[in-house]
């Protein structure tokens, strides 16, 4: 067989870059976008920038042009156009719809409060696992509480999941462009039931991350070690909606003097910031360990 003719026919390497616009970016998010962008000219592919904007009320138009503007600013370039999730919420009610359909999820009317207080475990992040008060609620119920308008939200049956699909595995590359991806296992068990779609949002990040990575057809995925154990849901999503599934790699934290993760909540030190304190862009790549580009 002529493997020259193996080679064309395998399709080209996508890596996209996803930032959330509710704040502005900082140097982590400058290394995940820079490390992305790397790897895809590494390994002769394309770049993607996606503006992962569900959370209608936290998203602002200011944080979506400060984006384009601090990426451009590090020498970054990507195709358009950008897709902006806020556009999508039809591609995720109809893969919700089937999961529902397939009984794979249930409706929850719980609130925060409630689930803090009757949790006895915490999932990966450290939240209140769900205690699965409304895994078991009956249709006459349910129909009630919808009815009512109550809000609701839906989450997995994972206990059944589990059982139903088994063992479950993915490709994980290694801190390299080319090093050869290695099989790992999924454990989406412990997440308990997680959420599909939010109170108020056809969503949620889980869903609507696995459903745009199968539309622009991305082939790896680069993100921080504090996504790790979330690709365990993302794996077993992509299997109940026939989904394709990317190489996955996970790059190390960019910390702050404490030790602690860089975030917008924190109020970390935005990208914006150090541009109006002088900075250059290859002072930002110094500061999170990436070589000068000249």
């Amino acid at each position: 067989m002529d493997r020259s003719a193996i080679v064309m026919d395998m399709p080209s390497p996508i890596l996209r870059f996803a930032p959330s616009p509710n704040g502005f970016l900082h140097l982590g998010h400058a290394y995940s976008a820079l490390q992305t962008f790397e790897w895809s000219k590494a390994l002769g592919g394309r770049f993607l920038l996606r503006i992962e904007d569900i959370d209608l009320e936290r998203s602002k138009p200011e944080f979506t042009k400060a984006i384009f503007e601090d990426l451009a600013w590090l020498g970054l370039a990507w195709e358009e156009p950008v897709m902006r999730q806020s556009e999508r919420f039809d591609a995720y009610r109809a893969a919700a719809e089937s999961l529902i359909g397939m009984r794979w999820a249930y409706p929850c009317f719980c609130s925060r409060t409630h689930i803090a207080e009757s949790a006895t475990s915490t999932d990966p992040d450290g939240a209140p696992l769900y205690p699965g008060t409304c895994r078991n609620l009956s249709q006459a119920e349910i129909t009630r509480r919808l009815a009512a308008g109550d809000p609701v939200q839906y989450r997995l049956d994972m206990a059944r999941l589990v059982e139903k699909v088994g063992v479950l595995t993915f490709s994980q590359s290694g801190p390299a462009p080319m090093d050869r991806p290695q099989i790992r296992y999924a454990d989406p068990a412990r997440w308990g039931d997680a959420v599909i779609v939010r109170k108020g949002t056809p969503t949620s990040y889980h869903l609507s991350v696995v459903i745009d990575d199968a539309a622009q057809g991305i082939t790896h995925v680069t993100r921080g070690r504090d996504m790790e154990a979330a690709t365990d849901i993302h794996v077993l999503l992509q299997f109940l909606l026939g989904l394709p599934q990317p190489i996955y790699t996970f790059h190390r934290l960019i910390l702050d003097d404490d030790g602690k993760k860089l975030s917008k909540s924190r109020r970390s030190m935005s990208i914006r910031a150090l541009r109006e304190q002088g900075w250059t862009p290859d002072d930002v790549r110094g500061a999170v360990g990436l070589t000068s580009r000249n």
